[in-house]
């Protein structure tokens, strides 16, 4: 037995080494692209493509996550050699939008925090990142409206998506349930966990924060209080977790998009997003859905929501299957501007890996 492990030690000795010589000679080629490309050097379809092409050639044993996020965190770093990258996130550190930033991006970027959703389109508008991770909504508890109002406000470009399973926990220095008086959370965390707190925190004070990270920092103060956050906030302030996974609905799930200064290629399996209003006339929303059904174009979004603009009008945000270049969609695309009062159309972009 011993002489057998000692041959399989030296096997994966051999096969890391040529690891890290396919490693070397990829971050050299990737230095080369950034020689001699021009334009922004962070393609999303591009990286899309080779994780789609990773997973169907995938042999296992590893499951296609495994390898696509292997693979991310190789492309992250190669990237990182050529154009480091800055992003823009909801903060503060530990929250489920740097998590959703660090799957998408990898490792590599520098992942910037600020304080509110507004100041994550201004730091891409003006400059000082080159793109932005922003929440719009969730499976359980719906959009995020202050996302949906900036993204028709404001000039940026979605270039990119994030899926991200959401798993609460209750983190407490505590030792069980009866020594906890208060739970910090977000609104929306402490709604997608509320048929749990029901049941096992029936009569303790429900606190809403402003951020999973900003309950685990107050938890992390005071042995009679706990939050519901992430693992990743549980770590940051060093939280033992009383309660894994407590979020009312398994599949619970936050979809996150990413805001840049460019758009996206087509990658061959993207969405574009826009928005449109239709005029104040009898059969104008009709009007508006039958350009997508007249070309074949599916929708996977309709959701509407108050202009702003005046009294009663509204705004409907629009997903669609396909990428803007597409013939179906340049043509849907182009009978809806004849038929809507207002059409921007937000980006096309990869639909989110796994």
């Amino acid at each position: 037995m011993d002489e057998e492990l000692l041959k399989l030690r030296s096997e994966i000795d051999r096969l890391d080494g040529e690891i890290l010589e396919r490693l070397a000679a990829r971050a050299r080629c990737a230095q080369r692209v950034g020689e001699v490309k021009r334009g922004p050097l962070y393609r999303p379809e591009r990286e899309a493509q080779v994780l789609r092409n990773i997973a169907g050639r995938n042999p296992g044993p590893l499951s296609d996550e495994a390898v696509q996020r292997i693979f991310r965190e190789i492309m992250s770093w190669c990237l990182g050699l050529e154009q480091p990258l800055r992003v823009a996130h909801l903060g503060p550190r530990g929250t489920f939008s740097e998590e959703a930033a660090g799957k998408h991006f990898g490792g590599s970027p520098a992942l910037l925090p600020m304080q509110t959703i507004d100041e994550v389109f201004h730091a891409v508008e003006a400059g000082a990142v080159q793109y932005g991770v922003i929440p719009v909504e969730n499976s359980t508890e719906g959009a995020v409206s202050r996302s949906l109002d900036l993204l028709l406000a404001r000039n940026v470009s979605v270039c990119g998506e994030v899926s991200l399973r959401i798993r609460q926990n209750l983190m407490t220095r505590a030792s069980d349930l009866g020594q906890i008086k208060r739970i910090y959370s977000h609104s929306q965390s402490l709604g997608q966990c509320a048929d749990w707190l029901a049941n096992h925190a029936q009569g303790v004070e429900r606190l809403p924060v402003s951020s999973n990270a900003e309950a685990a920092r107050l938890a992390s103060e005071d042995v009679e209080s706990a939050a519901i956050a992430g693992d990743r906030a549980a770590q940051l302030y060093d939280l033992p977790i009383l309660f894994a996974n407590i979020e009312d609905d398994p599949s619970n799930t936050t979809r996150f998009l990413v805001i840049g200064r460019h758009d996206a290629g087509a990658s061959g399996r993207d969405k574009t997003s826009l928005i449109c209003s239709a005029p104040n006339r009898p059969g104008a929303v009709f009007a508006l859905l039958q350009p997508f059904a007249d070309k074949g174009v599916s929708m996977t979004k309709l959701e509407s929501r108050p202009s702003r603009t005046g009294l009663w009008e509204y705004v409907f945000y629009v997903d669609i299957e396909g990428h803007r270049d597409d013939a179906a969609v340049t043509a849907a695309l182009s009978d809806l501007v004849e038929r809507a009062a207002f059409v921007k159309v937000l980006g096309s972009y990869p639909v989110a890996a796994i």
